[in-house]
């Protein structure tokens, strides 16, 4: 732990960091480093200036992308048992080649014939449906598939958050059914390049808050509970897997009811105390595929967000992830067709004005090229004030959780920042 004294004052404010820096270079392996996912709407989506300025914005500042099989963008790849359509895939790997970004395959979600829908006929309501356990090798077969149509892609999820895999009868999650699809999907995918890297099971690590006891479970803190039946889930497939070369889940910081405990800054605890436990109990790589820090869209906390404590929120989300030891994490990009999406990465490519950077652009990309894989960040300890740091022998970056001006020394020197800011320090 790295001290650095803190001061509250009213000082004014001073730029720091450096953001042209040149990246370091991403290491090999089972860890890619910080991007995000496409969804519906991306930056291949929209009018020709708008998407031409986004691909240039993605271009200028490489991160690791993530695309989904079938759905947020991609069509049924393979409407009729034989019969493929990888048109939409097909587009959005060129984009994320393009962009100098590193490919990633979330394997979700299934076409209709393999979950009791028809042939040729693709069912959108029914797109978070599992295959039937009947379909499970038909699946798998089409990992392969996809994996030998893109030998260039080596990173590859196996589903996405259990979707279709809740028994309702037994009011639990059949971890038996996905673990036999992920060992089925895991060697397909091997068996085409044994140097493609396979994770799983992409849960959702649900929480309630402090002193709510439904499905409590030992894994808590200050932010509350993580959801015991989520953890037999895990249990089962870290036991019954054939291999994987990291671990992937998702969560947000409040709770299931939309709650933050003690508050939305101090509950991204959540997400370094689940990652050291995670850590600890599988001894993987550690990718958050989704994270999020908002209750969902409607909640009166979320319309009261500006957007600066919003990114300042989102920092500290990234830093707790990092400190929990995760080395990889995707944020799932919120989508829009007007002018006005809070958290988004690039104004709407539906506009001819859009495609411009927004203010998580900036703070995702920054912090991507800062800790790439490898990096072992640490914590900087602020004793217990309102400022939230991480630290590499390269790089600091520091956030203010208040709406007050506050005072740091780092290295010696002191630095200012305003209520949310977001600052970084360059230390090289």
């Amino acid at each position: 732990m790295l001290a650095v004294l803190l001061v509250i004052c009213s000082l004014p404010g001073d730029e720091g960091g450096d953001a042209k820096r040149p990246a370091r270079p991403r290491a090999a392996g089972p860890a890619v480093g910080w991007g995000f996912t496409h969804t519906q709407y991306s930056a291949d989506d929209g009018t020709d200036a708008a998407t031409a300025r986004a691909a240039r914005l993605l271009a200028a500042h490489p991160m690791p992308q993530n695309q989904h099989l079938m759905g947020w963008g991609a069509d049924n790849p393979e409407p009729r048992p034989g019969q493929y359509d990888f048109a939409d895939l097909d587009r959005r790997l060129a984009l994320i080649r393009r962009t100098g970004g590193t490919p990633v395959l979330t394997l979700c979600c299934a076409p209709d014939w393999m979950k009791g829908g028809t042939a040729g006929h693709t069912d959108w309501s029914t797109l978070e449906k599992a295959p039937t356990p009947a379909h499970y090798a038909d699946f798998a077969a089409l990992a392969g598939k996809v994996a030998q149509r893109y030998p260039d892609v080596r990173h590859f999820v196996v589903w996405n958050e259990f979707k279709g895999f809740f028994d309702d009868a037994k009011g639990r999650w059949n971890y038996e059914g996905y673990t036999r699809l992920y060992n089925l999907v895991h060697r397909a995918v091997k068996k085409v390049n044994s140097a493609n890297q396979v994770g799983g099971p992409y849960l959702v690590m649900d929480s309630y808050v402090p002193g709510d006891d439904t499905y409590a479970s030992a894994l808590k803190g200050p932010w509350g509970s993580v959801d015991r039946r989520t953890l037999d889930a895990f249990a089962y497939w870290n036991r019954h897997k054939d291999g994987a070369d990291f671990l992937v889940v998702d969560g947000s910081s409040y709770s299931k009811d939309d709650r933050y405990a003690p508050d939305a800054f101090a509950a991204t605890r959540k997400f370094a105390d689940v990652g050291r436990w995670l850590r600890k109990e599988s001894g993987l790589p550690l990718w958050w595929a989704e994270w999020y820090v908002e209750v969902p869209d409607g909640s009166d906390d979320r319309a009261g967000w500006s957007e600066r404590r919003r990114t300042a929120t989102q920092a500290t989300a990234l830093i707790e992830m990092a400190s929990g030891g995760a080395g990889s994490g995707f944020y799932w990009n919120p989508e829009t067709q007007g002018a006005h999406c809070p958290g988004c990465l690039w104004t709407s490519t539906a506009r001819d004005d859009g495609g411009a950077a927004l203010p998580m652009m900036d703070l995702l990309s920054r912090f991507s090229r800062a800790f790439p894989p490898g990096e072992k960040p640490q914590d900087l300890d602020t004793g217990g004030t309102t400022v939230r740091g991480l630290v590499d022998a390269r790089t600091a970056l520091l956030v203010n959780t208040a709406d007050r001006r506050a005072v740091a020394t780092v290295d010696g020197k002191r630095v200012t920042l305003d209520g949310y800011q977001v600052r970084w320090i360059d230390r090289s």
